[in-house]
């Protein structure tokens, strides 16, 4: 197995959206605001070459980021579109999006599946999947949730982000059928929003979790530096405790989302709970 991060960020997001109740003078120590008290962040994926149970190759991308679909408006909000874009960041690791066998989406958020859905004409006439060849997958209750959103969500679930997926025939349910690849478990929170889903990777004599929006940075390691946007706020903390408990033990590497310097960490125990030990680029620590 190997594994490559594919990002397509900065963009932008509200400071005390993304620290909850935390001061801003405490997070502005790491995430400097602009004049609008936005904050830049990544928009990382994961790109997994690996084999499935067969013995079949498998290409796997974990999130797809914002897309490049959208009209100015919205993008006005997020400062993109950026210049770069999800079909540019997979051919620079060396492939193509017809090469793409499955697109696990940890959650149907627009900045994680709106790369999913692209224009299939420079008239714009058309949605498509971005990658003929793939599956999709999410949770069937995530699905949900995004067909259906509650009044706190819907303007972060785009129908045009997800809904080609299910009239191409290509989209999956990882609670309905096998996501059948050795030495990925699948995870699943609800803090955050209904049934996440975090990729646990097991690479060699590394065990590594992709953290989505648990812990989108290494900022966010600190238990009660929750997003504001969690529908759930209580149980992300309970969640983050028992993940960040077991990835000391196990000594697992963290891989953020969403943290503008910093792929991966490990962490430990201290007098002031679980903190970031080593920090860098993924490449770094395999």
């Amino acid at each position: 197995m190997t594994i490559k991060t594919i990002d397509t960020g900065p963009f932008k997001l509200d400071g005390g959206a993304m620290f909850g109740v935390v001061p801003k003078t405490l997070w502005q120590r790491t995430n400097p605001a602009d004049d609008r008290n936005l904050c830049a962040w990544a928009l990382r994926n994961l790109l997994i070459e690996t084999h499935d149970a067969d013995g079949k190759p498998r290409l796997i991308l974990v999130d797809t980021g914002a897309g490049d679909k959208q009209d100015a408006k919205f993008f006005g909000f997020y400062d993109l579109p950026n210049g770069k874009t999800l079909a540019g960041a997979i051919e620079a690791a060396g492939y193509s999006l017809t090469d793409v066998t499955d697109v696990l989406l940890t959650h149907l958020h627009f900045d994680h599946a709106g790369g999913a859905v692209r224009w299939a004409d420079a008239a714009h006439t058309k949605l498509v999947p971005t990658f003929p060849n793939a599956h999709y997958w999410c949770h069937s209750k995530q699905w949900q949730w995004a067909v259906q959103p509650n009044p706190r969500e819907r303007a972060t679930y785009l129908r045009e982000n997800f809904m080609p997926l299910q009239e191409s025939g290509q989209l999956r349910f990882t609670d309905e059928e096998r996501f059948n690849i050795p030495d990925i478990e699948l995870l699943y929170v609800d803090g955050h929003t209904e049934k996440m889903i975090l990729p646990k990777l097991t690479v060699q004599d590394k065990t590594l979790l992709f953290c989505a929006d648990l812990i989108p940075s290494a900022s966010h390691v600190p238990v009660p530096y929750v997003m504001g946007y969690d529908v759930r706020p209580l149980l992300t903390m309970d969640e983050k405790t028992q993940y960040l408990q077991q990835a000391v033990q196990e000594n697992w590497l963290l891989v953020f989302d969403h943290d503008p310097t910093c792929e991966a960490a490990t962490i430990e125990t201290t007098e002031k709970g679980i903190r970031v030990l080593d920090r860098g680029m993924l490449a770094n620590f395999m």
